[in-house]
């Protein structure tokens, strides 16, 4: 079954709700973009066990909050474009990664 993996998704959350807050200039509409994609990206993960969408959650808002003060540090949209690297890569290994096959015995 060909779709995009929720790593994509994820990812792609952090960076089109900074840019609507960013182009808008409104930051609560930016995260209502994030609200939705959590939201998207744990139904969507829920096959993967409970603790493994917690973790992805909690790794997202992390991600989220380092990203605030690194943004002083590199830019703001670096600074995003590290988050999302970062969350993507926690997704997949979390959620999207398949399960290893156990060894066959001859």
């Amino acid at each position: 079954m060909s779709r995009v993996p929720t790593a994509v998704i994820a990812a792609l959350t952090l960076v089109v709700g900074f840019a609507v807050a960013d182009l808008t200039d409104v930051r609560a509409l930016g995260g209502v973009v994030l609200v939705a994609g959590v939201v998207w990206c744990a139904v969507r993960a829920r096959s993967a066990g409970w603790w493994r969408v917690a973790a992805v959650v909690l790794v997202g808002a992390v991600c989220f909050a380092v990203s605030h003060p690194l943004g002083g540090v590199i830019g703001a949209w670096p600074a995003v474009a590290v988050a999302a690297l970062v969350l993507g890569g926690a997704t997949y290994a979390l959620v999207d990664r398949p399960a290893e096959q156990p060894a066959r015995v001859a």
